[in-house]
């Protein structure tokens, strides 16, 4: 269950990282929407595997 929810979260960050390398002409709203966004789903990330460890 943590890990099926460590690989969403993973999945998430990775498309987030995506769109804030992308070019286009709304790069700048996607950076400010995908900043914060990206922040806290690498601490939640960090904070799943924390627990994932924990469990073994």
């Amino acid at each position: 269950m943590r890990e099926d929810e460590a690989r969403r979260v993973r999945a998430r960050i990775a498309q987030l990282e995506q769109d804030l390398t992308a070019a286009s002409a709304r790069t700048r709203q996607l950076r400010q929407d995908a900043g914060p966004e990206l922040r806290n789903a690498k601490f939640r990330l960090e904070r799943i595997d924390e627990c994932i460890a924990a469990m073994r």
